[in-house]
């Protein structure tokens, strides 16, 4: 008989001694069938790898503050699993981008997260400049010495000897050169504050790797600068091997190559006089604050109360023709009257005649991209340009054309078109090098986008030779004038107005 049939039946009392970090998402949307568990393949090191980043970032209470960069491989299905700020970059490129997120937002914890054919191949001018840099950027770059998702090809960190898809008799040092060594080759630099080499081999070896992640973090905690942990991992289904095999390889073979070591603890020391102190935006450009307001320091010109909210110009033609220059014009323009801008060139390899185009930004709010799919305006300074790019043109919008007329069999988009001989006008005055000023001040003309006061002072502290000076302020005034005068006489409008 049962004296205490209630304690009998109770339920056991346990401790939980092991879950799941916080900074995981509950449910994995990976696979539709697998909810509750990630997809990399059995004995895959990157499982391993997230747990351990995980579980720092929440023992340093740092998943709020933290913004996660995944490149191409199969580091890139991080943001299926870790519950924070994901951004994905293309390949080799997330120290790049961490450096543009962690200068944008200098109170996060920012983490690159990178396979060895993603960093030391097509990515190691990123992580090595990141690194000269010293930018405050954590990077975990994950080794396992093949192409993993691409199909198992030689990568530059693949062993002598070992086999690939790329490499079928093995890597031959004569033929594909000797594995790269990136801890070693980032601590002959001065910039780094901590880079370490570990291991996912064993328990042993995990508990290290474990250490040297949350290190690395604490380090970004305290703002010391860049750092690195390089792990060697298993890729069991590449390497073809059960993964208690694979993770001999790594302690006999991988180990034995890239020896586990502390390569650089330390905060770097800048000598004495070799860090010229900080200058503000407004210093560099020569300008003072009033009021909370950047305004010109040298000319007395107050800033032009317009009305734009945003404004986006693409701006194409021929390399030569000062594309480039006139979006960088405009651009600072925007700076020195106190706007959000943005400038993204693009042109081909050739300097001189190839196809070159710039996107230029100028708002009120912040910018959250500098490509523009569809500008408001557009300066065509060649046919090719006009035909390639008038089609984008948003509605209501606004075209410039350097030229007297349109060309043949040309259909005109949505947009108001404006054909002034830039270049004939440049020639005039003497220079036909000072066309894309003269479209400038056309547009300032047109748009009251930004002041010509402006345009001037930018010119003055952008153009030394005086002569030529003098001839962009009569390009600028030719510009302006030929819209006052003549261009709404002769404009080819198929709207009632354009939209600010």
């Amino acid at each position: 008989m049962v004296e205490n049939e209630e304690s009998v039946l109770a339920e056991p009392e346990y401790e939980l001694l092991h879950s799941r970090s916080e900074v995981f998402y509950d449910r994995f949307e990976r696979k539709s069938e697998l909810k509750h568990q990630t997809h990399y393949c059995p004995g895959c090191g990157h499982g391993i790898a997230h747990k351990l980043v995980a579980e720092a970032l929440e023992d340093l209470g740092l998943q709020d503050r933290t913004i996660f960069v995944s490149p191409v491989g199969c580091s890139v299905f991080a943001y299926y699993y870790f519950d924070l700020g994901n951004v994905q970059v293309a390949h080799g490129r997330a120290p790049a981008a961490a450096t543009g997120v962690k200068r944008a937002c200098p109170d996060k914890i920012v983490i690159a997260y990178q396979g060895d054919g993603d960093l030391a191949a097509i990515g190691t001018a990123e992580i090595i400049h990141a690194a000269n840099r010293g930018e405050h950027i954590a990077v975990f770059f994950v080794n396992n010495a093949i192409y993993g998702m691409t199909g198992g090809q030689m990568a530059p960190t693949t062993l002598v000897g070992q086999t690939s898809t790329t490499s079928p008799w093995g890597r031959r040092p004569v033929n594909e050169g000797f594995p790269l060594h990136m801890s070693e080759l980032l601590a002959t630099l001065e910039a780094p504050a901590y880079i370490e080499r570990v291991a996912l081999s064993d328990n042993k070896h995990i508990m290290g790797a474990r250490r040297a992640v949350r290190r690395a973090l604490e380090l970004q905690r305290e703002g010391a600068g860049f750092t690195f942990v390089e792990i060697l991992s298993p890729c069991p289904t590449i390497w073809n091997m059960q993964p208690v095999e694979a993770r001999r390889w790594v302690a006999e073979k991988m180990i034995a190559t890239f020896p586990l070591n502390v390569f650089r603890d330390r905060k770097p020391t800048i000598p004495e006089g070799k860090n010229p102190p900080q200058r503000s935006v407004a210093e560099v450009l020569g300008l003072e604050e009033a009021g909370g307001k950047i305004t010109l320091a040298a000319q007395a010109v107050a800033r032009p109360q317009h009305h734009l909210k945003k404004l986006s110009i693409k701006i194409a033609g021929f390399g030569g023709q000062g594309v480039l220059l006139l979006g960088q014009l405009l651009a600072e323009m925007g700076m020195r009257e106190g706007l959000e801008v943005s400038w993204l060139p693009s042109y081909g390899p050739e300097m001189r005649s190839g196809s070159a185009h710039c996107h230029v930004c100028l708002a009120q709010e912040r910018i959250g991209s500098p490509l523009i799919s569809h500008p408001d305006v557009l300066i065509a300074m060649n046919e090719l340009s006009l035909r390639k790019f008038a089609p984008q043109v948003a509605e209501d919008g606004l075209i410039f054309y350097n030229r007297e007329q349109l060309p043949d069999n040309f259909a005109a988009p949505q947009a108001r078109v404006f054909c002034l001989p830039a270049t004939e006008i440049a020639d005039h005055l003497g220079a036909g090098k000072v066309a894309n000023v003269v479209l400038l001040g056309a547009l300032l003309e047109e748009t009251e986008c930004l002041a010509s006061e402006t345009a001037v002072a930018v010119l003055e502290t952008k153009v030394r030779n005086p002569q030529l000076l003098e001839l962009d302020r009569q390009a600028l005034a030719a510009g302006r004038q030929f819209v006052d005068k003549e261009a709404h006489n002769d404009a080819i409008s198929q709207s009632d107005g354009f939209a600010y």
